[in-house]
């Protein structure tokens, strides 16, 4: 198994955290010199810069989340002047203002080794043609994918996200090998690829490497059912570089963090107190080497789990596994807290059931209510009315006995629930307010 930077990816752990103390305290001189956000959150706890003496300190300062990055918005937490910013990305802002990054040169030049990292990690290299299907523009994945892997050897085709015909047809003439998108969208485009009888045999695919949403393995094991790829996930955040935090390798057996430029705590959403390795927590990063948007323990609000074995392919780095949820998806109904993969993860093991679902909250007479859209197989829902009410009553019962709550299930005819070339919106809540 091939290693892109066997320096960093196979550090020894003592000297690896002897390399990431003294880069914190680089980062925290910095920040409280140039920003004044966090000069003011540090003083507030007593700190000055030099007070760090272990990688132990950082639980005694202060997190950084998303209302951070808005309220600072558009370069409020910016350590460098404009001059030396050469690129700026930004989220879609759809919840209120966007989260802003930018980028020096040096940025942009570990952007794109730490994303070679992952590429050459599940198996990319010279020869290979990529099709990199998530969006252009200010959305950190069509850019961050892009310089990567053509540091890697990789012939991009940056068609960009959406005209799913076009894909196919891309894939097809340009021979493309490995596939770039979100989970959610290459489902889709296996879903569209058998519903136009295209023989497999007539693509190259053979990798797909997907981000920006959480993959189950139910969910990859559909996309693998139906496109001719292996699978992988990679994690990043606009708030923390982009794709490149962290990734998987061939071993698909967790997601190797850059520790080297992040540092990961697992922490109990509750309390903030460390988890132990294995625990699920939400995962909290310190991005420490960027020059131009240094970010000090920002809470992901991503429920994860950490592990520092080394891993079978050589790399000693820690593991962050498959996203199980997020702390702000998570809704309660009867008392109960409730996860959309928890969902998925039922659904997806039941027979009949095409991979395409929708979660519906409302409110009646003041109380809460749990609808969940479910599409059938065409077999299934050009049977008889009394397999459908009994199929329905079934999925009903499995739901309820996972989540202990009763949801109300509605089943939906093949293709007809809104299908996402980007990320998928999964739960629609008509709650007030």
């Amino acid at each position: 198994m091939a290693i892109w930077d066997e320096q960093h990816e196979t550090i020894d752990r003592e000297r690896l955290q002897e390399l990431q103390l003294r880069r914190v305290r680089d980062m925290l001189a910095r920040v409280y010199e140039r920003v004044p956000f966090y000069r003011e959150q540090l003083s507030a706890v007593g700190f000055e810069p030099g007070d760090l003496t272990s990688l132990d300190d950082l639980a005694g300062l202060p997190f950084t989340d998303k209302t951070d990055f808005r309220d600072n918005y558009p370069y409020g937490l910016f350590a460098v002047p404009m001059s030396e910013v050469v690129e700026i990305h930004s989220s879609s802002g759809t919840t209120g203002k966007a989260v802003v990054g930018g980028y020096t040169r040096a940025d942009l030049e570990s952007w794109t080794e730490l994303v070679c990292r992952l590429a050459v990690a599940v198996g990319a290299h010279d020869g290979d043609i990529a099709q990199i299907a998530f969006g252009y523009g200010m959305f950190t994945g069509g850019f961050g994918l892009h310089y990567g892997l053509q540091r890697a050897g990789v012939a991009v085709l940056p068609i960009s996200a959406g005209n799913t015909a076009r894909q196919l047809q891309y894939m097809k003439d340009f021979g493309t090998t490995i596939l770039i998108a979100t989970p959610s969208y290459a489902l889709y485009i296996g879903e569209v690829l058998q519903r136009r009888e295209v023989p497999v045999e007539q693509l190259r695919l053979r990798l797909g490497m997907f981000g920006a949403e959480h993959c189950s393995e139910e969910m990859r094991a559909q996309i693998e059912s139906r496109l001719p790829i292996r699978g992988t996930d990679n994690y990043g955040l606009t708030e923390l570089t982009g794709p490149g935090v962290a990734g998987e390798c061939e071993c698909r057996t967790g997601m190797h963090i850059s520790e080297d430029h992040f540092l990961a705590e697992c922490l109990d959403p509750a309390t903030g107190k460390p988890v132990a390795d294995g625990e699920v927590g939400e995962l909290v990063v310190t991005a420490f080497t960027r020059e131009c948007s240094p970010v000090l323990r920002y809470r992901t609000r991503d429920l994860t789990s950490l592990t520092r074995e080394r891993c079978a392919c050589g790399r000693t780095t820690a593991r962050m596994g498959k996203v199980v949820g997020r702390t702000d998806d998570m809704f309660i109904i009867s008392g109960v807290n409730i996860f959309p993969s928890a969902i998925e993860s039922v659904l997806f093991q039941i027979e009949g059931v095409e991979p395409f679902y929708q979660i519906v909250l409302g409110r009646t007479n003041g109380l809460d209510t749990f609808e969940v859209h479910v599409e059938v197989t065409d077999t299934l829902f050009d049977g008889w009315m009394d397999d459908l009410r009994a199929f329905e009553r079934r999925v009903t019962e499995e739901l309820r006995s996972a989540l202990l709550v009763r949801p109300k299930v509605k089943l939906v005819e093949p293709g007809k629930l809104e299908r996402s070339e980007g990320k998928a919106r999964r739960v629609i809540d008509n709650r007030p307010s």
